[in-house]
């Protein structure tokens, strides 16, 4: 692992703007291996049993941006993201029109970043959600006001979840 902590490392030296997505892609390795060799002032792994507590937490926050990115492609949620509720091996997401819509299989959910890592040379925060092969299935971006500003109740409830790192 240290090696491979090296070459992170060099990758985020040499251009800090680059996703761990695509350093995933140069290194041939998955996002969620990236994740755990970033700085731990960029990222704390939480254990993805806790997946239903965050989306519930997350649920009181407002406007978010969730997105899904799939073969290059890149879909975005900027919506409140709505309470869930279990049924049928689900956690069902039934939004206002306008938000998100979805039935979550929470239990494919391995592992849990939280991420903090600046985009486009500004402060951002995500939660990004892990599949058993270290993919990503989906990732919830702190809000931002008209101006671009991170809503800064969200920024302190993002620091709380941290907590779940040692329940």
């Amino acid at each position: 692992m240290s090696k491979l902590k090296e070459s992170v490392s060099a990758l985020l030296a040499a251009e800090p703007a680059l996703r761990p997505v695509d350093m995933a892609r140069r290194l041939n390795i998955s996002e969620w291996r990236v994740m755990q060799c970033l700085p731990a002032n960029m990222v704390c792994p939480l254990a993805g049993r806790h997946a239903q507590t965050v989306l519930e937490q997350v649920a009181e926050w407002g406007p978010v941006t969730t997105i899904i990115e799939v073969s290059g492609s890149v879909f975005e949620v900027k919506a409140p993201l709505p309470r869930g509720r279990i049924g049928h091996g689900y956690y069902n997401l039934f939004g206002a029109p306008g938000e998100l819509h979805g039935h979550l299989k929470l239990d494919a959910i391995c592992h849990i970043a939280l991420q903090s890592k600046p985009h486009r040379g500004k402060e951002a925060h995500a939660i990004v959600f892990y599949n058993e092969a270290g993919h990503c299935i989906f990732k919830i971006y702190l809000g931002r006001d008209d101006k671009g500003t991170l809503f800064p109740e969200q920024v302190a409830a993002f620091h709380v979840l941290k907590e779940l790192q040692h329940g």
